[in-house]
């Protein structure tokens, strides 16, 4: 047996000391005598005895209240709770090819990077117990999200995430190694790069092989989406009185790389040509990325305070029903 709230102990010599005192300290005589002979050969009744030891029944009652305030608990099963424990950051291409609108959302055309986000929010949603991280990158990579459990947060920096942020380009070894540095020095057990992007590496210090050999080194997983339609797209331009037009553009993705990084680093290579293949290709790496971990959960009590509580209360009410009736004082 345990107690919760052991510091309701003090309580009892307070009580002890205090009932001392009051038992104790002198009091004046009811009735005053000439002589106390008339009361030698009385004898003591057992009310008089009971009445001399309510403060012991008092002592007793209000020690047991206070052992239940203490909250005496028995310790049952310890719980164990199995979680999904994974460390992720989602790699997106920003660059201005995202732009492109070849995906639908309902029956409207929507953006690349409109439906991606869309699409990640629905991801990150879907997990629980993960550490989710969210990285953009275009001439250079940025950091939107660092590693977290808020996904509420989270999912309010993704929100603002815009094409255009920084010089355009598609650096996608950058993206990659900034990823692997939110990863580096953390303990997760399963670490995960998604990495999604419509075109080639044609910037950055960094290349992709390079980026790739590094996750393999730290034990990091990439998984590759090529994101956009085959052959020419359409992608908004304004004319010369600033109305938005839509020309035909050839956006190229490079599958042979994004291939090579998901095989080095015993990822998977997808490719996504519409909404819905992207959202089942996040399912399939929801799916794939589920690693059970055990962790303790909570030790579970059985409360004993009512076993002390209802007769420390059953003593109190005993003892002032008795003291206003068959033990009242006179006067």
């Amino acid at each position: 047996m345990s107690l919760s709230d052991p510091w309701f102990l003090i309580c009892i010599p307070l009580i002890a000391g205090l009932l001392w005192y009051v038992r104790t300290r002198g009091q004046p005589c009811g009735m005053k005598f000439s002589s106390g002979d008339l009361l030698g050969g009385l004898r003591t009744s057992w009310k008089i005895r009971l009445y001399k030891n309510l403060t012991v029944v008092r002592f007793f009652a209000l020690c047991l209240v206070v052992f239940a305030l203490a909250r005496p608990r028995l310790p049952l099963a310890e719980s164990k709770i199995e979680v999904d424990g994974i460390d992720i950051v989602l790699a997106i291409d920003s660059s201005t090819s995202m732009l492109a609108e070849d995906f639908k959302m309902g029956n409207r055309r929507k953006s690349r990077i409109e439906v991606v986000k869309e699409v990640v929010e629905e991801f990150v949603k879907g997990r629980s117990h993960d550490r989710i991280g969210v990285v953009a990158f275009a001439a250079r990579a940025y950091t939107i999200s660092p590693l977290t459990l808020d996904y509420s947060w989270l999912l309010q920096n993704l929100e603002r995430v815009r094409t255009g942020m920084i010089e355009d380009g598609t650096a996608i070894g950058s993206g990659i190694a900034t990823a692997l540095n939110r990863l580096r020095d953390t303990k997760a057990k399963s670490k995960v790069v998604v990495l999604l992007t419509d075109g080639r590496n044609n910037t950055g210090k960094i290349s992709p092989r390079t980026a790739a050999e590094a996750a393999k080194a730290l034990k990091v997983k990439v998984y590759t989406i090529g994101a956009g339609a085959q052959g020419p797209v359409p992608y908004p331009a304004k004319d010369f009185f600033g109305n938005t037009v839509y020309q035909r553009v050839q956006i190229d993705i490079d599958e042979e790389s994004l291939r090579e990084i998901a095989s080095i680093t015993d990822g998977k290579y997808f490719r996504a040509t519409d909404t819905e293949s992207l959202r089942e290709i996040y399912k399939e790496i929801d799916r794939l990325e589920k690693t059970i971990i055990e962790e303790k959960g909570y030790q579970e009590y059985r409360e004993l305070f009512p076993f002390f509580l209802i007769p420390g209360l059953f003593l109190v009410l005993m003892e002032i029903v008795l003291s206003n009736t068959i033990l009242r004082k006179i006067p």
